[in-house]
């Protein structure tokens, strides 16, 4: 969508007309990449379930161990790992009291958003 606004430009080295990278959109547009989105989204899924009651579903089922073994060679990576890291990268050592306090979570979720702290560098 932003690409087709932005529409082409001209490559003065070469001399033609070319589309703009997904680098050089992001640039411009100066929003969280869809990645930032999905981990923030994340993030506060993981604190409104921490702040449900013991009993609810989605918190038995987030802590759920199933029992089986697992495949062997390098585990994969659960979703879980990756809310705690990127929990750490948001909210530092103390991440996990700053979720039971729901004000304080959105705001932090919110700093997080407007400064790109989980912006990863596009290739």
């Amino acid at each position: 969508m932003y690409r087709r606004i932005l529409g082409p430009v001209y490559d003065s080295e070469k001399e033609n007309w070319r589309i703009l990278t997904n680098k050089e959109v992001y640039a411009s547009v100066k929003k969280p990449t869809i990645i930032e989105t999905i981990r923030l989204n994340g993030l506060r899924w993981f604190g409104h379930v921490q702040r449900m009651e013991e009993n609810r579903i989605p918190k038995r089922v987030l802590y759920m161990n199933f029992g089986t073994t697992r495949l062997r060679g390098r585990p994969r990576n659960r979703w879980q790992d990756e809310v705690r890291k990127d929990g750490r990268i948001v909210g530092g050592e103390g991440w996990q009291e700053k979720v039971h306090n729901r004000e304080e979570w959105k705001k932090l979720l919110i700093t997080a958003r407007n400064r790109f702290i989980l912006h990863t560098p596009m290739e």
